[in-house]
């Protein structure tokens, strides 16, 4: 019910735009222009951890793109899915694996905003005419402490075999290569986690894909 009202109150209530604040617009048409209009680029954070597949990142995490991350995440902006899942860009016929949200962060926001993204990633690509579904394989294992404040060492040493795979997903991963998806890419720790998890089931990760890079193109 909780999410059912947020949605029906984002679709029909005025909003300022989540990006730049214009009044009334929701998102407006330079804001939606710079997530659909940005082409993908290889990022590799430094250091990069072991593992870490390629990335690509549509936009740097900044300004206008970090406000309507946070809005879509802490506030429940769920229009805005659609959006960012189009800022993604993949080619042929791909399994899309969100990286999986803490079940007291999906709890406290009232809905999972990387899995929401990639569903509305993989809707644009069938839209193109390319093969895509998501696939939501990845758990949690443990519990893991917040990442905010920490360094790309101990973010490493937080995530270390916190996801595994749900029973079964390896015969599901079978069906073709996995593209990760995530929100946003820092330090890599994450996409790198997801990435064992994943083939340690089977899974042939062909790369990740996220909507902004904290540091993109950094060496």
């Amino acid at each position: 019910m909780r999410e059912w009202w947020r949605e029906l109150a984002d679709l029909v209530l005025p909003a300022d735009c989540a990006g730049c604040g214009l009044p009334r617009t929701g998102l407006c048409a330079r804001c939606r222009e710079l997530l659909s209009g940005s082409r993908p680029r290889r990022v590799r954070p430094d250091p990069p951890p072991d593992g870490l597949p390629p990335v690509h990142a549509c936009l740097a995490y900044a300004d206008e793109v970090r406000a309507v991350l946070l809005a879509h995440k802490e506030r429940g902006a769920l229009r805005l899915a659609a959006p960012l899942g189009a800022a993604r860009g993949s080619t042929g016929p791909l399994l899309l694996v969100p990286v999986p949200s803490a079940r007291r962060s999906v709890a406290a926001r009232g809905h999972d905003p990387v899995r929401r993204m990639a569903l509305a990633a993989a809707a644009e690509l069938r839209r193109g005419g390319r093969s895509a579904r998501v696939l939501p394989v990845l758990r949690q294992r443990r519990a893991v402490a917040d990442q905010a404040g920490l360094d790309a060492r101990q973010r490493l040493a937080n995530l270390a075999g916190a996801l595994d795979t749900v029973a079964g997903a390896g015969r599901l991963l079978e069906q073709g290569p996995v593209v990760v998806v995530d929100d946003l890419v820092t330090t890599g720790a994450s996409l790198a986690e997801a990435a064992r998890a994943l083939g340690r089931a089977g899974g042939r990760v062909a790369g990740a894909a996220v909507v902004a890079a904290s540091r993109p193109g950094a060496r």
